[in-house]
């Protein structure tokens, strides 16, 4: 898969399989696209879908994901071109230790997984509260 002119090809890290994490009941063969509400920042709708090479992250996304589904991680594949997370990666941490991509081309479910490590409550409750907190900082950012 090429990449954007934000990266450079060095710094595409993953050539996959990579994952998707939600509540949403979803099949194979489905789109997913951007153009819905951040997780984080509900009232912010974003421009890209996010992914991950990592099937735990995906499951922490999927926890964290608005909805009353079932958690969900889904096998996916980019259409087009991506770039690593602006969000997790150079522009707030070095490097890209998440293995974080997103895409303003919609990325295919290709599978789905059933088994990763799930947060303990207590784990998804300091997440909450993390996200919270940073909600509340007037400096906190999302780059969209």
């Amino acid at each position: 898969m090429e990449n954007n002119k934000n990266d450079h090809p060095s710094d595409i890290l993953d050539k996959g399989p990579f994952y998707h994490g939600t509540k949403a009941d979803l099949q194979i063969g489905d789109l997913l696209t951007a153009g819905f509400g951040s997780n984080y920042y509900p009232e912010i709708i974003m421009n890209h879908i996010y992914f991950t090479a990592l099937k735990n992250g995906a499951g922490l996304a999927a926890a964290l994901a608005q909805g009353e589904g079932h958690e969900r991680i889904y096998i996916v594949e980019p259409t087009g071109s991506f770039e690593n997370d602006p969000n997790v990666t150079d522009k707030k941490f070095p490097g890209n230790p998440t293995r974080s991509y997103r895409s303003a081309q919609p990325l295919k479910i290709v599978g789905e997984v059933t088994e990763w490590i799930k947060l303990t409550d207590e784990e998804l409750q300091r997440w909450r509260e993390n996200i919270a907190k940073l909600r509340e900082n007037p400096n906190a950012e999302i780059i969209n």
